[in-house]
């Protein structure tokens, strides 16, 4: 009953959010299910690949850092609109590889530089421009939700829209294998890319700030806002610098932790196809079974992470306090990455389940780490904290994959690959233990900004 009288628009803006991450993750996810038939097509090297993943999370990184100012600055529906429509166009360039690759080697080619084959430059400028695309999709979303909902409920709207890169994970390989199989590789980026202009109709139409939007009630409005009143925040447009966020632990206590472990879900999106083919051999649509269970069990985690921490926070816990509980019971169970190359050996389907265990052990994790921003920081910092961690962690990301690479590479030539797989489980593994540790030594107890 109570909820009926507050109102429930704020969850139309969630399901909006909910979609567009949906998108995002499909889009991203194209390339590395294609991985094993275009390398074949083009004759990729692992490096080769790890080059093209790379300029995507290298560009995201950097990227991440300056959307979250440009959606502060903008506003969230602006900033959230150009975003997608940016993404939307790098998605479908990928279908151009060929060509833009034979331009630019033709344009460098005059002034006596040589470049990288033809395929990865094509395929490199289309990640480029996806990644600065994307990077808006979670800053501005984390806005979003620090403006739509109170913080006892953030971490909740963020698990359910989280969850759409579950979503996206999931549909994308029961999608992408069937479309290249039938229609071409090219048509799976056209189709998959096309879908985010059909989101921006929607989020055009019904998004505006909750002091602006008609369709929300008084009442809904001021449960809202009723952090802000109870703590008696007001919010200033004053210009927050980079310079004096990063003077505060927790801004590192989260860009530290994303750095961590955002490599780890980079890593479950971009190498599994690449994994299910070198040690068992299962290419073309006969990914599509095992990635879209291994995806599926990530929505357990992204929803019910989001739940959890409510646990200890009705039990009197501050909000960042009960998350960060929450958050060391979650990094203990990626634990059961370590197990995926010995049960291997029985059959791919115990690889398969414990790395979807770890997976949504990330998601997880994910839902809460980024509320954080919004338990620490006003509002109007909210988008910048969030980029600052963003570029932290998509550069984590660039590491995890160039050494990946390169790891594939040198045992792949010794015939022994599953040995680098073997070292990269064993990071994914622990990678989240080590960055609790860090953030919680960076910030032990609750201690929200106050003077911003």
């Amino acid at each position: 009953m109570i909820k009926e009288k507050i109102g429930k628009y704020r969850w139309t803006i969630c399901a909006l959010l909910f979609f567009a991450t949906t998108v995002n993750y499909l889009d991203r996810q194209v390339l590395s299910l294609l991985k094993p038939s275009l390398e074949d097509k083009f004759g990729w090297s692992n490096s080769d690949y790890a080059d093209i993943a790379a300029i995507f999370q290298f560009t995201y990184a950097i990227s991440m850092l300056f959307a979250g100012r440009l959606i502060d600055k903008l506003g969230t529906k602006k900033g959230f609109a150009w975003a997608i429509t940016i993404w939307s166009i790098g998605a479908v360039m990928h279908a151009l590889a060929i060509p833009i690759g034979e331009g630019i080697t033709t344009a460098l080619g005059w002034i006596g530089i040589i470049t990288l084959p033809v395929s990865v430059l094509g395929f490199m400028v289309g990640r480029a421009i996806l990644a600065f695309g994307e990077s808006g999709n979670f800053p501005g979303a984390i806005k979003a939700t620090a403006e739509y909902f109170p913080k006892k409920e953030r971490s909740f709207a963020t698990g359910i829209f989280n969850s759409g890169a579950n979503v996206g994970a999931i549909l994308a390989p029961l999608t992408v294998p069937w479309i290249a199989e039938n229609w071409g590789w090219e048509a799976a980026f056209i189709i998959i890319g096309g879908i985010g202009f059909l989101w921006l109709f929607f989020w055009l139409f019904y998004y505006e700030k909750p002091e602006e939007q008609k369709r929300l009630s008084a009442t809904e409005l001021a449960y809202i806002n009723s952090d802000d009143i109870e703590e008696n925040i007001t919010e200033t447009k004053e210009k927050v610098s980079w310079g004096k966020l990063l003077g505060y632990k927790q801004t590192w206590a989260f860009a530290f932790g994303k750095f961590m472990t955002d490599g780890v879900w980079w890593f479950f999106l971009f190498w599994l196809p690449a994994y299910l083919k070198d040690q068992y051999a299962i290419t073309g649509t006969g990914i599509m079974l095992p990635l879209a269970v291994l995806y599926s069990l990530t929505m357990f985690g992204s929803i019910g992470g989001g739940w959890f921490p409510m646990y200890f926070i009705k039990k009197g816990f501050k909000p960042y306090d009960g998350r960060m509980k929450a958050m060391l019971m979650i990094a203990f169970i990626p634990l059961v990455v370590l197990a995926a190359q010995w049960l291997g050996g029985i059959s791919y389907w115990f690889p398969v389940i414990l790395i979807g265990i770890g997976a949504s052990a990330h998601q997880a994790w994910s839902a809460n780490i980024f509320t954080t921003v919004s338990d620490m920081f006003p509002k109007k910092a909210t988008a910048s904290v969030v980029g600052i961690g963003g570029m932290a962690g998509g550069l984590g990301g660039v590491l995890v994959t160039k050494v990946g690479g390169a790891l594939f590479d040198h045992y792949k030539a010794l015939g022994h690959i599953e040995t680098g797989y073997t070292i990269m489980f064993a990071f994914c593994a622990v990678a989240y233990l080590i960055a609790w540790s860090v953030m919680k030594s960076l910030v032990p107890k609750y201690k929200p900004i106050t003077d911003l």
